[in-house]
């Protein structure tokens, strides 16, 4: 199994990303696909997610801001994210969960190596 992020990068505040993450080794269309971030000294916090059914979900402090898409004819998916700001700074994951629930961490069984996104003031 390989979750493989992308799109990372240093970015000025009010810029503007797009995450991908290559998955292989596993059935992805029947996965729920998450995108997680870590900042320094803080815990991994839920950013968004999309189900297997394509329904997604955000976190209150991306709404708006942040987009996530799947396409499983490329076992990939995305995080766009716009209008970052400078407390976006992070490392980025991918997850991929079997459990019917997207929100927490624990309901993911596969993870990525993260990509770094910086947001200068």
């Amino acid at each position: 199994v390989q979750l493989v992020e992308s799109g990372g990068g240093l970015v000025q505040a009010g810029g503007s990303l797009r995450l991908s993450c290559a998955a292989s080794g596993f059935t992805f269309s029947v996965a729920a696909m998450g995108w997680f971030r870590e900042a320094p000294g803080k815990e991994r916090e839920f950013v968004a997610a999309i189900s297997r059914y394509f329904t997604t979900y955000y976190d209150d402090s991306v709404k708006g801001r942040f987009t996530i898409s799947r396409d499983n004819a490329k076992n990939t998916v995305y995080l766009q994210v716009n209008s970052l700001k400078p407390e976006d700074t992070a490392v980025y994951y991918c997850a991929a969960g079997f459990s019917g629930s997207t929100l927490g961490v624990e309901n993911y069984k596969y993870w990525g190596q993260g990509t770094q996104v910086t947001v200068s003031s």
